[in-house]
């Protein structure tokens, strides 16, 4: 090393402040241990300085330029090294950003979730990102030097798997506690109230660090595609079992249509006018069951309007109250434009 380069790191030894390079990181911690009397510290103003010995925080310094002696800042008189002549303060010392850090990315499995609509267990995926800023600088550098993580990227993997195991717990707890059809909860319809549930739900796990949570970003619950397509076709067999005055009626309507749907193709395989001809009939049978169903329906009806109040419960939901689940299910996307004013059609004719 030659004469310049000794007079460039001895100017180093009498300047302590944060490298340029490490600007971004959460805790940065000076590599020299050996500090020289007078020394000159700087902080930045959004950060604080932190002495730190034997793995207990000696003391702290706010924004601002420090000279670096014991007659004016107190608590370096137990740092001394005697031995030196009272030259040098033995001691590690951390600067800690106070500033809030944002778009720290996470992501990963929930867990299996049971859908309340169809009672099936789903598998459930949660990411985004969230923001948090250190609120203790004393509790986070005593609890990280406890742990060994006082690196920014040690330090980010441990707190971003924190963040995920109370993300899983508060939202699987949320999920049994409210029973929310998943459809609603991958469709965003309660984000805002999982993110204040998991915000507040945050503290007590991250308050013992000096850190707080302080909001998310591009919050998602999201489940495979191909669970997804099933749980609709499900939502929509229940929805269409519950218009129909139950899953047996239902059940009736659908196979009467599915045969005359089998029929009208198995007719068509000559390609001729006999094909055409015994495709167009075994369609118009199927809507001639379905429509002899909805009558036998609708007598059912009149049925019941026509005998005598009793105790008992009706057998069905009524006509008006058909139309308004059609409605529903409309609005949810579940039911196409010609399906819908089939639907509805048929339900008119029972007026």
């Amino acid at each position: 090393m030659g004469f310049f380069d000794n007079l460039k790191t001895e100017a180093k030894r009498n300047f302590i402040a944060r490298a340029d390079d490490a600007k971004d990181q959460i805790i940065y911690k000076y590599p020299e241990r050996n500090i020289r009397m007078f020394t000159q510290l700087t902080v930045q103003a959004d950060e604080m300085a932190m002495f730190v010995k034997d793995g207990q925080v000696v003391g702290k310094l706010g924004a601002g330029r420090h000279n670096l002696e014991s007659n004016n800042i107190p608590f370096l008189s137990k740092l001394l090294e005697k031995v030196t002549g009272g030259d040098l303060f033995i001691a590690e010392v951390y600067f800690v950003s106070t500033r809030e850090f944002t778009q720290i990315k996470f992501g990963g499995p929930i867990g299996d979730a049971r859908d309340p609509e169809t009672g099936l267990a789903i598998g459930t995926m949660v990411y985004g990102d969230f923001a948090f800023r250190v609120i203790d600088p004393e509790k986070l550098i005593i609890g990280m030097v406890g742990l060994q993580k006082t690196e920014n990227e040690s330090f980010v993997g441990w707190f971003k798997s924190q963040v995920m195991k109370v993300i899983k717990d508060r939202i699987a707890e949320l999920l049994v506690k409210k029973k929310w059809p998943l459809l609603d909860v991958t469709s965003g319809a309660y984000t805002e109230e999982i993110e204040e549930e998991v915000v507040a739900g945050m503290d007590k796990h991250t308050q013992n660090y000096g850190v707080k949570i302080t909001a998310f970003g591009n919050f998602t619950i999201s489940i495979k595609p191909e669970d997804e397509a099933t749980l609709k076709k499900l939502s929509k067999d229940v929805a269409y079992s519950r218009l129909a005055g139950g899953f047996q009626q239902y059940a009736q309507g659908q196979a009467m249509l599915g045969a005359a749907e089998g029929m009208a193709k198995g007719g068509g395989d000559g390609g001729g006018g006999a094909g055409n001809a015994l495709g167009g009939m075994g369609m118009g049978m199927g809507f001639g069951m379905a429509q002899m169903f909805m009558n036998q329906q609708h007598g059912q009806q009149q049925q019941q309007q026509q005998a005598p109040q009793q105790a008992a419960a009706p057998a069905g939901p009524s006509v008006m109250d058909r139309l308004k689940q059609l409605n529903e299910l409309k609005t949810a996307g579940l039911l196409t434009d010609e399906e819908f004013a089939a639907k509805k059609a048929e339900l008119m004719k029972m007026l």
